[in-house]
């Protein structure tokens, strides 16, 4: 059986990525090898790979430490029969997140898990990005399909200006705008009414989130700036009015 021709795998694959707050992690025992399964929270980076938080007392993450390749299991969470949803299985490097890179992929996670707040800052834990090698995809008879990273990852070249302008695009969104991100969500997005919030932008789309549920809106084309995004988002926010 053929995929229909609607069935785009890459685009499955990114929403996943980007609506996944929890996903199943596993390592390898340092020593034996034996697999090691456990659950994890997780965000996204700009590009979509998976950021973790975890403690270096962890089991898994004494077996990252000497075994970096992992494989992360994320689905989403079908009602019903959950083999009839689909889900992913990413390969590739969990490494630990270099200095550079720090405030960015702090700012993502806990706006993702604002309860991380608590214990972000104590000494045994430690962020952690998944470098993608592949991923494997599975969507229902006759769509199953293995993925190379440049599927399923936002592309972030040229794109400084925007990850420079994100930070405050989120504040900016939330501070003054939370009708906005509700109209997003329900007009756009066909979800119900809430306090949705906005937890990060990147050249493709935003996120939201209300609790735990968390809704991608695409942009319908890329945005590379701060000034882009600004109109990109009165753009979307005069669609959503326009409908009824």
């Amino acid at each position: 059986m053929q995929p229909t021709p609607d069935f785009d795998p890459g685009k499955l694959a990114k929403s996943l990525l980007r609506r996944s707050r929890q996903g199943a992690l596993a390592t390898l025992m340092a020593g034996s090898g034996d697999p090691y399964c456990s659950l994890v929270n997780l965000a996204g980076h700009p590009d979509g790979s998976p950021i973790l938080l975890i403690s270096r007392l962890a089991i898994h993450t004494k077996n990252i430490l000497a075994d970096s390749r992992v494989s992360l299991m994320l689905d989403e969470r079908a009602p019903g029969d959950p083999l009839e949803g689909a889900r992913i299985m990413l390969s590739g490097r969990a490494e630990m997140a270099e200095e550079g890179e720090l405030e960015i992929v702090r700012r993502r996670y806990l706006a993702a898990h604002p309860s991380a707040e608590g214990f972000v800052s104590f000494k045994d834990f430690a962020f952690f990005r998944i470098n993608p090698t592949g991923t494997h995809l599975v969507a229902g008879f006759g769509r199953i399909v293995d993925l190379k990273p440049e599927r399923f990852l936002t592309d972030l070249a040229g794109a400084g200006d925007l990850l420079e302008a994100e930070a405050g695009a989120v504040e900016h969104m939330n501070a003054d705008h939370r009708d906005t991100m509700n109209l997003y969500a329900t007009k756009l997005l066909g979800a119900a009414e809430g306090d949705w919030r906005c937890t990060g932008c990147d050249p493709e789309g935003i996120d939201m989130q209300r609790d735990q549920t968390v809704l991608r809106l695409e942009f319908p084309e890329r945005v590379t700036s701060g000034t882009e995004l600004r109109k990109m988002l009165v753009r979307l926010a005069g669609e959503a009015r326009a409908k009824n």
